[in-house]
């Protein structure tokens, strides 16, 4: 199975210290914060390819 890219992320909650979205695609939730340090991961491993 591949692992999801969360090309998709809607907004589910939020609060004063974070916010928290759902993948359209596969239904993870997490926090934002998380998706960036994802989308910084992701286009490290890039350049280093």
């Amino acid at each position: 199975m591949n692992e999801c890219k969360h090309p998709r992320v809607q907004i589910v909650s939020r609060d004063e210290d974070s916010e928290f979205v759902e993948c359209l695609e596969c239904g993870d939730i997490f926090e934002s914060s998380e998706f960036k340090d994802m989308n910084i991961e992701e286009t490290k491993l890039k350049k280093e390819s």
